[in-house]
């Protein structure tokens, strides 16, 4: 027994019906005599000492970290063809937050609160060597589709650079990644700074997750940089049920969400006449038949094509059940990563965001999934940052957000950081004219803190016993608080979405409710890390659910029919038809 890892959502989704939780074994010997005469890596070790070879896990501050950290060796990644050992990894400090008179502000662990969790810089020739336009350690279009795409010019620009770039003036501007190195390991995000000495990496401490256990540094350890992601142009952005809740609740309209439905809707009855628009389904759901929908498109065949419209149907099928569920597109939106402004200028409530045609000016809104408080969302103010072009040069795709301040701003979003996360920034002016925000998130009541082993208080046989222990228990003992919270506000949001001014006792209970669970529901995200056990108490779970959630397992008379704009764009949906294609065969002219 060697690793396991909880492939979460992605996972399960291409596998509903079992466990996302995998577990990898690994051989220590081999008594093949074709192997007899040579040499294998982990002959003669223990399997602890196997897995320093990856890094020094042991070293971890609990036993509940020990395999989170370790299962980072199976990151979907692109690794980089450099030569650790004439990079210059220098670590440099965190950036703390402090309060209007100077001072230092302090969790309530009694550590220092930071602006810089999770990133660091690059220097620009590393940079130059990082692939662009990565997203999970892959490329998001295939080269030989992004060609043809290229060369016609058939597709609006928000898809025409997602190739990999293979050579490029510029580098990404953020790059994911992990850092294995001497037993160490390093995850976040690398600012690409010009101004850096070449073959030149800084780090900072927030963003070491292991460190290196000096007693055992004759084991050789296998070193390495990887890619999981770069900052990229935006894709065609999405609204989500959290967003459209938290939006509706800060005052945009209903009638705004249906407006977009509806074009949605008009442009989904068009993709089994319009190449444009089937090409767009094709290559937004490209993951789910390797992109043969959009090669068979590409190719010529013409969309009355028997096998290509029930290819399309079945993609279209996914587009609506996307609209149920909220994901309304919507422009003069984006996703972009975050980091933190290098030159120290950025006021408290200012961010600076670089984007195609540089930077953005004026009012945005902000917001870091998965987000369910009413405060996640963000009024902030896009500003040019001057000295930024002298570190990011013509680099774009990025959020940057200030080092100043009491809090962090990411952290005030659903409790974020900048080792990766993304956030949704909108300029769209609809949006901007009617949302009012609110106070951002604060805890209602102090975190549960337990008391946690370190991995070396263990021996060698009692720490496998209780890593695997570890496996069994998510793999067939899951928690499912995170989704049973997440439930149970979306519930409570659909009754205080539909009650009036007049109901204001009712609402201020609704409103008692949410917060409990928004609680619950960050600290369950954690739960892995802090070795708690955290439930939805029974108090906080509803006796009915509206119709749009489809709790098909649940009695006819514990469901009811939502009112709230979730219900009217669930039924403007199911209204919807599908026609379905011809069933008729025939043969394609050469």
């Amino acid at each position: 027994f060697f690793v396991f890892k909880d492939g979460g959502k992605e996972e399960k989704k291409k596998s509903p019906t079992s466990s996302p939780v995998r577990c990898y074994f690994v051989r220590m010997e081999s008594s093949w005599a074709m192997d007899e005469d040579k040499p294998y890596i982990l002959s003669d070790k223990l399997t602890h000492e196997a897995r320093t070879i990856f890094m020094h896990a042991h070293t971890v501050s609990s036993l509940a970290k020990y395999m989170i950290r370790f299962s980072l060796i199976l990151s979907k990644t692109i690794k980089l063809d450099i030569d650790l050992t004439s990079v210059n990894v220098k670590q440099i400090e965190d950036i703390p937050c402090m309060d209007e008179n100077g001072n230092i502000v302090y969790d309530e662990d009694g550590k220092p609160k930071i602006h810089t969790d999770g990133t660091g810089f690059i220097s620009e020739d590393l940079a130059m060597k990082c692939p662009g336009n990565i997203y999970k350690g892959n490329c998001l279009i295939p080269g030989d589709i992004q060609k043809v795409l290229d060369g016609f010019g058939i597709l609006e620009s928000d898809s025409s650079s997602r190739q990999c770039r293979s050579c490029s003036a510029e580098p990404p501007l953020l790059i994911q990644f992990r850092l294995f190195k001497d037993g160490s390991a390093v995850k976040g995000t690398l600012l690409t700074d010009k101004q850096l000495p070449r073959n030149t990496i800084l780090i900072r401490p927030s963003m070491i997750k292991v460190e290196v256990d000096p007693s055992i540094s004759y084991i050789q350890s296998c070193n390495s940089l990887e890619v999981v992601g770069t900052s990229n142009r935006p894709k065609r952005t999405f609204l989500s049920r959290n967003l459209v809740a938290l939006l509706h609740y800060g005052g945009v309209p209903k009638e705004y969400f249906l407006e977009l439905l509806m074009n949605a809707l008009d442009d989904a009855q068009n993709v089994h006449y319009n190449k444009q628009a089937a090409l767009r389904v094709a290559l937004k759901y490209g993951d789910m038949d390797d992109f043969l929908v959009a090669r068979m498109i590409l190719c010529g065949i013409p969309l009355s094509e028997p096998y290509l419209q029930s290819r399309l149907l079945v993609l279209m099928r996914e587009e609506m059940k996307a609209l149920k569920e909220g994901k309304l597109p919507v422009s003069e939106c984006y996703h972009l990563m975050g980091t933190v402004d290098p030159t120290g200028t950025l006021k408290p409530n200012e961010v600076c965001i670089i984007l195609e045609n540089g930077h953005v000016s004026g009012d945005v809104l902000v917001y870091r999934h998965p987000g369910l408080h009413f405060g996640d969302i963000h009024i902030l103010t896009a500003t040019y940052v001057k000295g930024l072009d002298k570190i990011v040069g013509n680099s774009k795709y990025a959020i940057f957000f200030s080092t100043k301040g009491p809090r962090s701003l990411a952290d005030e979003m659903a409790g974020g950081d900048f080792d990766g996360d993304m956030y949704w920034v909108s300029r769209n002016p609809q949006l901007l004219k009617y949302f009012k925000a609110s106070k951002p998130w604060v805890r209602t009541a102090p975190s549960i803190k337990v008391t946690q082993s370190k991995p070396t208080q263990f021996s060698s046989t009692e720490l496998e016993r209780e890593l695997f222990d570890q496996f069994l228990i998510n793999r067939f003992m899951p928690s499912y608080t995170i989704g049973t919270a997440a439930d149970c506000w979306l519930m409570y949001m659909d009754r205080l979405l539909t009650l009036g001014d007049e109901c204001a006792e009712q609402k201020q209970l609704l409103r008692e409710k949410i917060l409990e669970l928004v609680d619950i529901y960050y600290d369950a995200l954690d739960a892995s890390k802090s070795g708690l056990k955290i439930e939805v108490p029974s108090e906080l779970k509803p006796d009915q659910f509206p119709n749009f959630m489809e709790k098909k397992y649940l009695d006819k008379d514990k469901e009811y029919e939502s009112k709230s704009i979730f219900g009217l764009i669930y039924e403007k949906v199911k209204l919807s038809q599908i026609d379905d294609p011809p069933s008729e065969i025939w043969q394609l002219p050469c």
